[in-house]
């Protein structure tokens, strides 16, 4: 007898299919399984959504006669094989990718498959039998059957280089008794170096005790920051691989091998996983025994999905939280606004707020936090990169053997080459943005296509050969510092160790961890990056942060520049002065240098406000109608060209009000208060990138105050929008980005 089973593969939601596919199988299968399943002219992994096919579907009434059987092999298609070995993926998991998949608007195909390793998808049946055996064989294997082992409170710590264990400080001890004691979700407002991180591991460790075979989920907003928190947990936690083998904490993030991303999945999977570290995509990640999540730096953007499945993992830990009766716990010393406006208390309702907000403003030991030092840019030379005051501070710093941080989140030497005679610059051809100057190369590259060109010697229009590179990138400001600086020696008499971190000079594999450890040994005394060094590094020895022209935030056409732009430098200010045994007399430095010393971002940041800032900037926000008071989506169409693009938008818009009615007429008998709030759809405009890889990208902003209206809109007007599809020859895809960060 064939079964008629319903399996999810990985389609896009402007696919014209994209629902479950129904095949058929000798045997039932349980709803989870892992299937490979012929696809067009290839095969695919799949997963079993549902062993009971709707048979509407299949144009047959019964399943048991021998005509049926035949009718069904004739119209569906077989399974090609089960994958054996790994066990179904559970309920709870199904039910997660399903409300994934409804709210963000994405497929349930494309939600499942994009959540698994990628070997998985991509190896066949055999091979990943092999692949099973071969772990089997390297680790000891975790079975729900397991003894119960009991861990030690105080049991065998390691020290760690970095972060030497010490007792509980009165904020961390009270913040960790009302999350024990209470439900949650709690929101951890804690000022950098305040030990927001210990709170986490004291948790988990309770976590641990109560229930030995439990499995926590800790969250890190980006690749960078997971080998120094995997070294501490397994550091402070060695004694797990005592009981559960080596893969006891295990990373998950997409900087690792396709194998090492299965190891690590099969281990959280199995059970075998205790301590799961990972980044956003780890929030699907199949953990059957999850008694616990922590998001750290909850506020980071880098939580928000930008490319295919557009999800937030911060929203859905809370969610997945709920959903199993669990505890989650968010951390940050700059909070996003939506998560400080959840954690208010509404003195107007008597509903208490839906976070739970716990303080931590003070930092561990004697450290303290910078004072700010703004430079007005207005009362320097013109084409000023250091100013004086700046360049005695940091010679002051490195003459005293510590470590200085200078903050530019523009790469490159110059983010534009540019000829004085004809205005030429180095625009890129295939993309509305110019290609970045490289001087160690020699290049200039394009960050959005990725398009590489040796620098040209004279100018492409006129034939000058006076090109000039314009604006200044991090290559530059190493380059500078060495200059300025060529002088100063350390206190040993050396000369002055200048390292760079970013996207450029970390693209080798591990070179990332060796400029970290550098850092960490003291080896470096000026420490030139990007943004991924401003956030969450405990480096011990920096007490002096410069910025270098933050400005060009305070006035973008993006209502959430200024709350990046804030978080952004109060959490390089944390980099500096974290040795809580700083000598006395010591202090650390925030140097800020902009043309606008008196903007109230500023201030709130000299005197570390955030309070202040972020009720501000609600307030802005609530007069505005912006979120979190409304809620928002875009709908973005990718197209040969821009009036294509916009065309097929501004056609979809003019269903709208055809949805609207069809949702109210659906829903008349529930006389629900949110049927009357109406989406407002505004026209379609051109993206801030407006071209890339010779794409046109158009965008149109929904915006509704009712998220109940803004999920059903979305969910009917999606059906309009696979039927206008067809109609328009130049449109490539089309997205619908739920809860966007930017617009």
């Amino acid at each position: 007898m064939n079964h008629p089973i319903s399996v999810l593969v990985n389609l896009p939601v402007h696919a014209k299919i994209s629902g479950p596919l129904t095949y058929y199988h000798p045997e039932p299968l349980q709803s989870g399984t892992l299937v490979r399943v012929p696809f067009g002219k290839s095969e695919v992994l799949g997963v079993v959504w549902s062993a009971q096919a709707e048979q509407i579907k299949l144009g047959v009434d019964q399943f048991d006669d021998e005509t049926t059987h035949k009718e069904t092999e004739r119209i569906l298609k077989p399974i090609s094989s089960v994958i054996e070995g790994i066990q179904a993926l559970d309920k709870k998991w199904l039910d997660l990718v399903a409300f994934a998949s409804g709210y963000y608007q994405r497929s349930l195909g494309e939600m499942a498959l994009q959540a698994l390793p990628p070997q998985l998808r991509d190896l066949d049946a055999n091979q990943i039998t092999r692949r099973l055996k071969k772990n089997a064989s390297q680790n000891k294997l975790f079975t729900t059957q397991s003894p119960s082992v009991k861990i030690a409170d105080d049991g065998p710590i390691h020290p760690s280089p970095y972060y030497p264990p010490y007792p509980l400080t009165n904020e961390q001890l009270e913040a960790v008794q009302v999350i024990e004691g209470q439900s949650g979700p709690f929101l951890i407002f804690g000022n950098t170096g305040s030990g927001k991180t210990e709170v986490y591991m004291h948790c988990v460790q309770s976590t641990l005790l109560r229930d030995p075979n439990a499995q926590i989920l800790v969250m890190v907003p980006e690749i960078n920051l997971t080998p120094q928190l995997e070294q501490r947990f397994k550091s402070r936690f060695a004694h797990l691989a005592e009981n559960y083998g080596t893969n006891s904490v295990v990373c998950m993030h997409s900087g690792m091998t396709p194998a090492q991303r299965l190891q690590a999945w099969l281990a959280a999977h199995s059970g075998q996983a205790r301590i799961i570290l990972g980044t956003r995509m780890s929030i699907f990640a199949s953990l059957p025994f999850l008694k616990l999540i922590v998001v750290d730096e909850e506020h980071d953007p880098s939580y928000k999905q930008q490319e295919g499945a557009r999800y937030s993992a911060r929203d859905l830990a809370v969610y997945r939280a709920k959903q199993l009766d669990i505890k989650v716990i968010l951390g940050s010393a700059t909070p996003s606004l939506e998560s400080w406006h959840h954690a208010q208390i509404n003195q107007d309702s008597p509903q208490p707020s839906k976070y739970q907000l716990i303080g931590m403003p003070s930092r561990i030991g004697q450290a303290s936090m910078p004072k700010v030092q703004i430079i007005d840019l207005n009362l320097q030379p013109r084409g000023t990169v250091f100013s004086i005051q700046l360049l005695d501070a940091i010679k002051l710093r490195v003459q005293r053997g510590e470590q200085v941080l200078v903050l530019l989140n523009r790469r490159g030497y110059a983010p534009v080459l540019h000829c004085q005679d004809c205005d030429w610059k180095s625009a890129c051809l295939h993309c509305s943005a110019f290609r970045v100057f490289h001087k160690m190369d020699r290049t200039l590259r394009c960050h959005h296509c990725g398009v590489v060109e040796r620098v040209p010697r004279h100018c492409p229009s006129c034939g000058n050969a006076d090109i000039s590179p314009l604006g200044k990138g991090t290559e530059q400001l190493e380059e500078l510092l060495g200059l300025l600086l060529a002088d100063v020696r350390q206190p040993n008499g050396q000369p002055l160790n200048i390292m760079r971190i970013d996207a450029d000079s970390t693209r080798l594999k591990g070179t990332l961890n060796q400029q970290l450890a550098q850092v960490h040994s003291g080896e470096v005394n000026i420490l030139v990056g990007t943004q991924m060094i401003a956030k969450g590094h405990d480096f011990r020895k920096i007490t002096l942060v410069a910025a270098l022209y933050p400005d060009t935030a305070l006035f973008s056409s993006d209502f959430r520049a200024p709350e990046r732009l804030f978080s952004l430098l109060l959490q390089a200010a944390g980099r500096a002065g974290r040795d809580a045994n700083l000598t006395s007399g010591v202090t650390s430095e925030m140097w800020i240098q902009t043309q606008y010393p008196d903007h109230p971002l500023f201030d709130a940041l000299r005197h570390y406000d955030y309070p202040q800032f972020a009720n501000q900037q609600l307030l802005e926000r609530a007069q505005a109608n912006l979120p979190p008071f409304s809620f928002q989506a875009l709908i973005r169409a990718d197209a040969k060209t821009q009036s294509d693009a916009q065309l097929f938008l501004n056609t979809a818009a003019e269903q709208a009000s055809i949805v609207i009615n069809e949702i109210k007429s659906r829903r008349a008998h529930t006389n629900a208060s949110w049927l009357e709030i109406v989406p407002t759809l505004y026209p379609a405009i051109p993206m801030t990138m407006q071209r890339i890889a010779n794409i046109e990208r158009s965008q149109m902003l929904i915006e509704c105050n009712s998220r109940m209206m803004m999920q059903e809109f979305l969910k009917h007007w999606q059906a309009h929008l696979q039927e206008l599809q067809p109609r328009f020859k130049g449109l490539i895809r089309w997205i619908v980005d739920v809860d966007p960060l930017t617009i």
